[in-house]
Formats: structure tokens, C-alpha cells, sequence
């Protein structure tokens, strides 16, 4: 339905366009149902329906845009298309000519659209209720599908349409202490919901120890996938991006000069194929299904947008326009969950790490906090929960000389912002043994 919509609203503009116009059209849109938990209780739930056009005219090498919101009623947003026309008309022969204007000029259509194999949102919410039990929970259950669109003069479509949930949550006990977890998805998976609360409400029970203080030094640690999103989020400052690493601003700058390295058992690609976002971008260039970024701990490759292609000569890879990894996928390693504190010995558990920075972006040296559920851990069995601490490393050292084992298992991480719209970007990463972390106070 939303896809024929679609292309009836493409016909609407690009049939008034004039011989020497042409124009591109982004719409985004969702049907979210947002479910909020507060105390083990649902507090608030509403759904969400929104549907933006983004309108791109093109005179030569100038161009000037508008955003705006649609109804979904083809007879009136056919009415305001027609005056954002007008309006962008007025504009575009004031503007500047762009020199690092570049339009896919290859027409390459595409549709994705997966089946919507979520249960009701009703049943989601029963099903969470009964797993928490008398659990105190807070969290935010948001799940439906989010649709992209891109069409041009030229005759491309590119369609996407994904159904998906995101329960972002936490079980608390007292004070500043709780177990902070992430869950999504595709399909609705009740048994792998109640093994995580299970697994969450047995580290509740540990919380309530007395809490132990470390002294600043280096500890052994284990990075759960969550705290190993935190340090490979601080890679996405740039350190991804085409343009930064021309401009010197990358913090990678050392990996891709070779005067460092990451450990041989780090691989992390941009894996479209397998992530929520589009195969397409704004100004309708195709994403490959992979990018390698780094390969067994040297740099493999960039994120090069078509504005940094046009400016540096080189091809685009369809990035978008900040050059930032939106489906990042770290390969797996050879240490199976159920063995971590085992492997571990004696050190720190780190559930979650928050407040992160650079300290030094030239050296890839980052800072900042542990956070819920962090533990510590003697000859393999948990025995106190520790009290947040700062820590202050290289990922160079972390994830490269520190680096001992990675997981078997991967978690799918899903960036659960919702500003704007609810977000598509991903991780898929594993947790990681490293011999040491420096906690600086």
C-alpha cells in the first residue's frame, strides 16, 4: 500500500518538473506501536504514524531542498507537493553552483520488503509481563515497520520495508544499582526473552552484596557485547569516514599510515546485507552488501560518501552523508558464553560502559565509565558487584596487543534512538577477553 503511494507521488512531482529540472525524493516513514514500563507496569502506550518527504530540485550543478511532512492522503500531499515545487523553484537559481554535486545517473531500482511476522503488540507486552514476574522493570518496547524510499527523475525507485522491535530495559534494585539489557529483532522470540530476564534477575540477586572498590590499575576484564559496542561506537566518530582520514581527522589515522595495529582476531565490516538500514542512500547509490573496514587487525577499507568521491576523485561505496557505519559487524571468536568466567579467572565483568570520549582521538585513547551490573570475579565465580569506576585506554591496546579471545556467540545490537524516527542502524558483535583495562579512578 505505502509503496504504491509512493510511486504515485514520484509521478505527481516528477511530471511537473520543466525540461531543464531534475529531482530526487527521500520519503521515511513508520508505524510504531511505543510501549512504556515503569515499576513492572505499563505506564504509557500510543502508536506512532509518520511519513516525511525530503524534495531535491536540480538546475545544473545548483540544487536546494525542503522537508516535509506528508499525510498519506494522495490528493493532498499532491496540493503541498505542488507548492514546495514552486518554492524551491524560487530558490534554487539564487543558490551557488555545488562542485561536489554528484547524481547516480544508473538507474538502479530495488525493493526489500519482509513479511511483518510480529505478534500483536498486546501479546509482546503479555509476554514480557509474565517473564519479569515480580521483577522491577523499566524500559521501552517500540516495534512496527519502518519504511525508506527513493525516486528520481531519471526513472529509479528503491523501496525498503522492514517490521522490527526494540525492547530497551532494566531490571532495578536500590539506589544506582540494575542490570541495563537490549533486545531486538525481526521475529518475536518469547523463549530467548524469558532467558534474559532470567539471566538479568541472577545478577540482580549478586547486586545486592556489598559492593567491592577497586584501586586504579589494570584489571583482567570481560567486555559483554554491549560494552564492546560502546568502544566500536567511539570508531564511528570519523574513524570510518573517507573524509575524515583525507582531512586528518580520523582516528584511525595510525591503523591506516600502519604505524599500529589491531589484534588479528579483529574483523569488522559494514554488513548491509545482514542490517536494518536501506541498501540505498539519500542521493539513490547502491550500498554492496559489504564494505571491509578492518581485516585481521590491519585497515581494510572506508565509508566514502558521493560528495567525498567527487571531491577526491574517487568511487563511492554508497555511504551516507556523515560516513558513519549504520550496520557493523564484528567476526565472531572462539570462546564459547558459557566458558567467560572460566576464561576470565580473576578480573572484572563489564556489563555496560556510558560517558564515553576521546582523551587523545590521535592515539585512539578513549575514556570513560563502567556502568550496571559490573562485576568482580575471583578463580571464575562472581563475588561482588563493584562500584562505577573510570577507565582510560587505547583501543589500539585494547582491542589490539589486550586482545586475547573473542566470543562464539554474537548479539544483534539495535541503536534504540528514537529522535526523529526510530533508528535503523545495528550492530552484530561478540564479547571480548582482554588481559587488561585501565581503570584511572
Amino acid at each position: 500500500m505505502m509503496r504504491q503511494y509512493f510511486d504515485a507521488i514520484a509521478q505527481e512531482v516528477f511530471v511537473a518538473l520543466n525540461q531543464d529540472e531534475q529531482a530526487t525524493l527521500w520519503l521515511a516513514g513508520e508505524v510504531t506501536d511505543f510501549v512504556r514500563f515503569n515499576r513492572a507496569k505499563v505506564r504509557q502506550a500510543g502508536e506512532v504514524r509518520q511519513l516525511y518527504l525530503t524534495v531535491q530540485l536540480i538546475c545544473g550543478q545548483k540544487h536546494v531542498s525542503q522537508h516535509v511532512a506528508l499525510t498519506g492522503v494522495l490528493v493532498e500531499d499532491s496540493t503541498v507537493l505542488r507548492q514546495v515545487l514552486t518554492e524551491l523553484r524560487g530558490i534554487v537559481k539564487e543558490v551557488a553552483d555545488d562542485p561536489y554535486l554528484l547524481l547516480n545517473t544508473e538507474v538502479q531500482s530495488s525493493e526489500h520488503s519482509e513479511f511483518n511476522l510480529l505478534p500483536p503488540t498486546e501479546q509482546m507486552v503479555a509476554d514480557i509481563m509474565i517473564a519479569i514476574g515480580d521483577a522491577d522493570l523499566v524500559g521501552i518496547l517500540a516495534a512496527g515497520p519502518v519504511f525508506k524510499g527513493f525516486a528520481n527523475s531519471l526513472g529509479q525507485r528503491n523501496w525498503h520495508e522492514v517490521a522490527s522491535w526494540n525492547f530497551n530495559w532494566s531490571l532495578y534494585l536500590q539506589g544506582d544499582k540494575a542490570v541495563k539489557r537490549g533486545s531486538a529483532g525481526t521475529r518475536w522470540d518469547t523463549a530467548a526473552l524469558k532467558a534474559a530476564v532470567a539471566e538479568a534477575r541472577s545478577q540482580l540477586a549478586l547486586l545486592a552484596r556489598p559492593a567491592k572498590t577497586l584501586s586504579p590499575g589494570s584489571y583482567r576484564a570481560y567486555l559483554t557485547p554491549a560494552a564492546v559496542s560502546e568502544l566500536v561506537g567511539m570508531l564511528n566518530w570519523g574513524g570510518f569516514s573517507e573524509r575524515e582520514k583525507r582531512s586528518k581527522r580520523s582516528a584511525l589515522l595510525k591503523l591506516i599510515s600502519g604505524d599500529a595495529s589491531f589484534s588479528p582476531l579483529l574483523s569488522l565490516r559494514e554488513n548491509t546485507a545482514a542490517g536494518l538500514t536501506p541498501a540505498f542512500q539519500r542521493e539513490g547509490f547502491i550500498k554492496p552488501d559489504y564494505v571491509p573496514l578492518v581485516k585481521e587487525g590491519q585497515h581494510a577499507g572506508s565509508l566514502v560518501s558521493p560528495r567525498t568521491a567527487r571531491e577526491f576523485g574517487i568511487a563511492s561505496n554508497g555511504a551516507g552523508g556523515a560516513e558513519e557505519s549504520e550496520s557493523l559487524d564484528m567476526a565472531a571468536g572462539s570462546l564459547p558464553k558459557a566458558e567467560v568466567l572460566r576464561a576470565l579467572g580473576t578480573g572484572i565483568y563489564v556489563s555496560n560502559l556510558w560517558y564515553l570520549n576521546f582523551s587523545d582521538r590521535a592515539a585512539c585513547r578513549i575514556t570513560g565509565m563502567t556502568r550496571f551490573a559490573c562485576f568482580w570475579v575471583k578463580n571464575g565465580e562472581i563475588v561482588a558487584p563493584l562500584d562505577v569506576m573510570r577507565f582510560d585506554d587505547s583501543l589500539f591496546r585494547l582491542l589490539g596487543s589486550e586482545l586475547e579471545s573473542l566470543t562464539v556467540e554474537r548479539e544483534l545490537l539495535v541503536d534504540p534512538g528514537t529522535y526523529d524516527a526510530r533508528s535503523t542502524s545495528s550492530q552484530h558483535l561478540p564479547g571480548a577477553l582482554v588481559r587488561s583495562l585501565n581503570l584511572v579512578l
